[in-house]
């Protein structure tokens, strides 16, 4: 059986309804209308606009730039309107930084641009803040049940400092949907499907609803879950031609997609079908390796995710994460010196939200250099997420996202799990 080849209404028809049921499951239109009581007497164009960031100095610390490697000591780092307008040495900035402006004293810490997660799952409003407190100020979504990510997004938009810069992926494109088919009425018709969500025609129809219900990127499997002890996650479940249509369906909506993947043959299908990064992927081998530098394919290992599985009350879960992570481990220290894009992201997810800092020190723990490691989380995973020219750095024209850490991180990249501050867009955020 498969679904009439017919496209979704266009996204406007139904969009507004989507969002609605998204937010009021995220909570983010709760915390809108508390954070914004003099809301009501904007008028509803007003309210699609973004909101404007906040105006801060940061000043005394050490800033350092991931780019260039480059330390500035007794930095100053000026922002306007949630974006940074000069970031330097004082003795250059001391004379331009406005008058009238709250300022953030940062003598004897460091300075950092805020890091970016390329893969976390971001349900409620609480969780989209507990990931900006942790250090995240931009993300990608590893995908959610039922469009949340689309409305944290959107909190993010309107409310910077509750939540992190987000690229939105909707719904997982996976054979079994389960309750996931209630998330959008256009879904329904995949009910009735005996082999769940494996036809062409029924994978570009979740692609489709995915695109007209706003997600910024698509995100698939090619394996099995390794969080779940009674599923194999090297048992492939699409393979290279069902992948393709996937990958196919997201170009023709100038989309990317995010894979998981833990096999090797799995990660050369997912690889070689097109797609823009290969999430976990444990057992890729060389081959698949240099397949993806010479495509600039990304690699987000998501370290952190299999070292939580070592430390599961499940003893399948815990043996599971015991093995794969050295394997992971070397797999990415092999991407790395073979030149394949890293990108770090913790895949937290469940309510618990870990600290990007956290998979820092374990891309570090797998072999590289501190500043490459840092990369990963600012420059490398702002590019994959299309938001080099506005994440991962403090220069003119960056988005005002800061981390202040007591201590080099350079020497001591615990200090990025642990942030004194953190600054998004201009707003320094309170601790919880």
């Amino acid at each position: 059986m498969c679904v009439d080849n017919t496209p979704p209404p266009p996204g406007r028809l139904t969009r507004r309804g989507v969002l609605a049921g998204a937010a009021a499951l995220a909570g983010t239109s709760a915390v809108l209308a508390g954070a914004a009581p003099e809301a009501s007497a904007t008028s509803a164009a007003s309210l699609g606009s973004p909101g404007r960031g906040g105006d801060l100095v940061v000043e005394g610390g050490s800033l350092l730039d991931p780019l260039t490697g480059e330390v500035t000591e007794d930095a100053v780092v000026v922002i306007v309107g949630g974006v940074v307008r000069a970031a330097g040495p004082r003795s250059r900035l001391g004379t331009r930084t406005p008058s009238g402006v709250p300022v953030l004293r940062a003598h004897g810490q460091w300075i950092l641009p805020g890091l970016v997660d390329a893969h976390i799952h971001l349900n409620t409003a609480a969780e989209a803040r507990d990931a900006v407190l942790k250090g995240a100020t931009s993300a990608r979504s590893g995908s959610t049940n039922f469009y949340q990510d689309v409305a944290v997004r959107e909190l993010a938009r309107q409310a910077p400092e509750r939540a992190p810069r987000l690229r939105a992926a909707g719904i997982f494109v996976t054979p079994d949907l389960g309750d996931t088919i209630l998330a959008d009425p256009d879904l329904a018709p995949l009910a009735r499907l005996r082999e769940g969500v494996r036809s062409a025609e029924a994978l570009r129809r979740v692609v489709a609803v995915n695109l007209a219900r706003g997600a910024d990127t698509i995100k698939t499997r090619v394996n099995e879950r390794a969080g779940l002890p009674e599923q194999d996650p090297l048992v492939q479940v699409y393979d290279h031609e069902q992948l393709s249509t996937i990958v196919a369906a997201a170009r023709r909506g100038g989309k990317g997609v995010l894979c998981h993947s833990y096999s090797e043959k799995g990660c050369h299908d997912a690889v070689t079908a097109g797609i823009r990064s290969l999430e976990h992927g444990a057992f890729v081998g060389e081959r698949t390796l240099r397949e993806m530098r010479r495509r600039g394919t990304y690699f987000t290992p998501t370290l952190t995710a299999i070292a939580g599985l070592a430390e599961s009350s499940d003893p399948v879960l815990a043996e599971r994460g015991r093995t794969y992570l050295p394997v992971l481990k070397r797999a990415v220290l092999a991407a790395h010196e073979l030149g394949v894009a890293l990108a770090a992201g913790t895949d937290s997810s469940g309510g618990t939200v870990d600290p990007i800092g956290r998979e820092v020190e374990l891309m570090h723990a797998a072999g590289l250099p501190a500043l490459d490691a840092i990369r990963t989380a600012t420059t490398g995973a702002a590019k994959l997420l299309g938001f080099d020219g506005t994440a991962g750095r403090l220069a003119r024209g960056f988005a005002g996202d800061v981390l202040v850490v007591d201590g080099d991180p350079l020497a001591d990249l615990g200090v990025l799990s642990r942030p004194a501050r953190v600054v998004r867009a201009g707003f320094s955020v309170p601790a919880a």
